[in-house]
């Protein structure tokens, strides 16, 4: 059983940030209900390519571990069924922009009124406070205005945005959080509460070090490529094969490199303080020592004398290594339209109430009638005349 087993999560969100919340739940137990829109679901059902038998590999990579449910809920018919379903949930999420699901009656103003123990979340670009609260929130868009691409790609280039949707990624992972905590609070308050997740804020709050450099010195850190800010040395170096990152933290670390990579560490860079000053003077100097042999001598040696490095690897390199295997970090399940589907395993593994890819994702509307004839008691002629109409 896993730590949310007994709960219920109504699933209103689409795309990534919400549905990667919702999938984070699930994967700890939570009974996820994720509402789709009849004949047409979650937008990325049809991004792609790639698709296996129709189906998109975006979508089955974050909507493992729920039931998809078919339901037009701004119909009088489909709301009723909502209704029945809010009154049955522990949690709804949410990531709409914000003002839209009050015009139905479905915020959280509206519904703790009858749902006290309700824990809300909500997941949008700006957050439902503040003047921005209106303006929607894409990735990519969040991704600049947080100020994550000023501090990414080359020095002299142009900014780049990270090769997976980090902004909805880190959002989804903090909304996740929150429920999590409201949850708990529930526990000792009998209350549920909203949860207001701003992407905006999400990525602002991954800055880190890097708004601490700024709060410290008044100056806006650009560009460095791969290179760290305050360590060094600590980024990509080219060996004679291939890239890989080394990663020398501490000044222990320094002259441990050094005998490995035969370096005079000498006086001048003795200190992190030095290297990092003298950067534009030792990089050539390290360059030239790892440039001279494979990489595999380099990551031998250096892993054996215990200075962190590795190589830059492909995803086919990432999922060939055993140490993924042993950690279950890659699970095969059977599909119900696309047939044997590789899915990314639970990276957060607890002892005693283990998380678990238990289902595969779902296909549209592949619990629908299920859960209206076992859960809500509709007959049969009542599910086919909601078919018909559209409802469902």
């Amino acid at each position: 059983m896993g730590p949310l087993e007994g709960i219920t999560v109504l699933d209103l969100t689409r795309v990534l940030s919400g549905p990667y919340c919702t999938m984070l739940l699930a994967d700890m137990g939570a009974r996820v209900i994720k509402i789709e829109q009849p004949g047409r679901g979650d937008d990325t059902r049809a991004w792609g390519p790639p698709f296996v038998n129709g189906e998109s590999a975006y979508f089955m990579s974050i909507n493992r571990n729920k039931e998809s449910v078919t339901l037009d809920f701004k119909r009088a018919e489909g709301r009723a069924i909502l209704d029945r379903l809010v009154a049955n949930a522990d949690v709804l999420v949410e990531n709409f922009r914000p003002g839209t699901l009050a015009k139905l009656g479905l915020d959280y103003a509206a519904l703790s009124t009858t749902h006290a123990r309700l824990v809300y979340c909500s997941v949008s670009g700006f957050g439902q406070t503040g003047p921005r609260s209106k303006e929607p929130g894409y990735d990519a868009v969040i991704q600049a205005e947080g100020g994550l691409m000023s501090i990414t790609g080359p020095a002299d280039g142009s900014p780049y945005r990270l090769g997976v949707a980090i902004a909805d990624i880190v959002s989804g992972m903090f909304a996740a959080y929150g429920v999590a905590m409201a949850l708990f609070a529930r526990e000792r308050t009998g209350r549920g509460q909203q949860v207001d997740l701003a992407m905006l804020d999400a990525v602002t709050a991954l800055l880190t070090y890097q708004a601490g450099n700024f709060f410290a010195s008044g100056k806006a850190p650009g560009r460095l490529g791969n290179r760290h800010p305050s360590i060094v040395p600590y980024e990509v170096f080219a060996a004679s094969d291939g890239d890989f990152v080394l990663a020398v933290g501490n000044d222990e670390l320094w002259k441990t490199f050094c005998g490995v990579a035969g370096i005079d560490p000498g006086d001048r860079f003795a200190t992190n303080r030095q290297r990092v000053t003298g950067y534009d003077e030792l990089r050539p100097i390290v360059a030239r020592a790892l440039a001279a042999r494979p990489r595999a001598y380099w990551i031998e040696r250096l892993t054996a004398a215990g200075v962190p490095c590795g190589s830059v690897r492909d995803l086919g390199d990432v999922f060939d290594d055993p140490q993924l295997a042993a950690r279950d970090m890659m699970v095969e399940m059977e599909h119900a339209a696309a047939g044997v589907v590789k899915l990314l395993g639970v990276p957060v593994k607890l002892s005693d109430t283990p998380a678990a890819v238990r289902t595969p994702p779902p296909a549209l509307g592949q619990h629908t009638e299920a859960l209206l004839r076992r859960e809500l008691n509709l007959p049969a002629d009542a599910i086919a005349a909601l078919r018909r109409d559209g409802v469902i």
